[in-house]
């Protein structure tokens, strides 16, 4: 078994303007100063790092590496949810998503997707300059608009959709081949990719690639009320990032799983800061140590009524009392009789 690696905590809810949060050293300080041993970075926060350097440029990755380890931390995974979201944006929301994007690709949706993909692909090899063996994103989400099938849906439209979502996603998988790297899909809701169903349909349809795999959030799957341990039992093999996030979920009898379009703060299902929800960590951690997850565990924090600055302290310590030191023997070996055949034939009643 493994021990799972900890604490970090991903930098894009708290990059800002003014100091710590404003570069890469400052911001790097900080987290080291609250616990944190690995950074998850969002590649499109030009205040922490530049993404285009990093996919050309050894010597930049190298100075990245540098600037991290001298506060004791390394980069857990880099992050293009942003860039990952705008490789499949559906026409209702082409105002909103838009912002993601570039300027110079605004308003022109077949130049965001190219700027997307080139981003995406960036990633991978930016990732594998740095080191790193799996990435964070988003699918994109084209069928998203129809989850609720009323009206009903037009035959086909839902296998169209997941038709063309793999169409532009396998040549990115393929460039994540190239260069080592798993791309980790956040289950989540918004995108196309939001329960293990849509994940199985994509995967199908990208012929199993070898690099799509899973980002683990428990907390969008208490807000869906999905089975999150009965996730990992199926899905362990291509679970490769894990953000740890707490959430809760207490239906009314005004409203449910969809929220009655309130803000956060009043939505029966809302992200709380750890500890704070009814996400039953020591279940999660103990099956991660079960199935040997490689990787790191990443607060992400969001939470609709806590200070963020007080969130992230709080997580460090709070993932760490979580990780389990996996044992390196059983705990009855003390009784163990080695290996006898002839004892266990007796044992079974069969010796002569």
């Amino acid at each position: 078994m493994k021990t799972i690696k900890g604490p970090a905590i991903f930098l894009a809810q708290f990059a800002g303007d003014t100091a710590p949060f404003n570069s890469l050293d400052s911001i790097a300080r900080w987290v080291a100063g609250l616990g944190y041993k690995g950074v998850q970075i969002p590649s499109w926060e030009a205040r922490l790092f530049d993404l285009a350097k990093a996919a050309d440029s050894q010597d930049y990755c190298d100075e990245v590496k540098g600037t991290l380890a001298a506060h004791g931390l390394t980069i857990t995974e880099l992050s293009t949810h942003l860039q990952g979201q705008l490789v499949a944006v559906h026409p209702a929301y082409d105002a909103q998503f838009d912002a993601f994007a570039a300027p110079e690709v605004r308003g022109n949706p077949a130049a965001r997707q190219a700027w997307a993909v080139d981003q995406v692909k960036m990633a991978a090899r930016a990732s594998q300059r740095l080191g790193l063996t799996a990435h964070a994103t988003f699918s994109g989400a084209l069928a998203w608009p129809y989850v609720y099938p009323w009206p009903q849906r037009p035959a086909g439209l839902v296998e169209d959709a997941f038709d063309e979502l793999a169409r532009r996603w396998k040549p990115i998988l393929d460039i994540f081949e190239d260069n080592g790297v798993d791309a980790a899909f956040e289950i989540h809701p918004g995108e196309d990719l939001h329960d293990g169903i849509t994940f199985e349909m994509f995967l199908d349809r990208v012929g199993n690639h070898a690099r799509a795999n899973i980002l683990y959030d428990p907390s969008h799957f208490v807000l869906q009320q999905l089975d999150y341990l009965a996730f990992i039992d199926i899905y362990h093999d291509r679970i490769k990032c894990f953000h740890v996030k707490d959430a809760e979920f207490r239906p009314s009898g005004r409203s449910g799983v969809y929220g009655g379009y309130q803000s956060w703060v009043d939505r029966p299902g809302r992200f709380r800061s750890l500890g704070d929800g009814q996400v039953d960590f020591p279940a999660i951690f103990s099956k991660m140590a079960h199935y040997n997850f490689p990787g790191w565990a990443v607060l992400e924090w969001e939470c609709a009524l806590k200070h963020p600055e007080v969130g992230a302290a709080e997580g460090a310590p709070f993932i760490q009392r979580h990780i389990i030191p996996v044992t390196e023997h059983a705990f009855d070996d003390f009784a163990a009789g080695g290996a006898d055949r002839f004892l266990n034939r007796r044992v079974m009643g069969l010796a002569d």
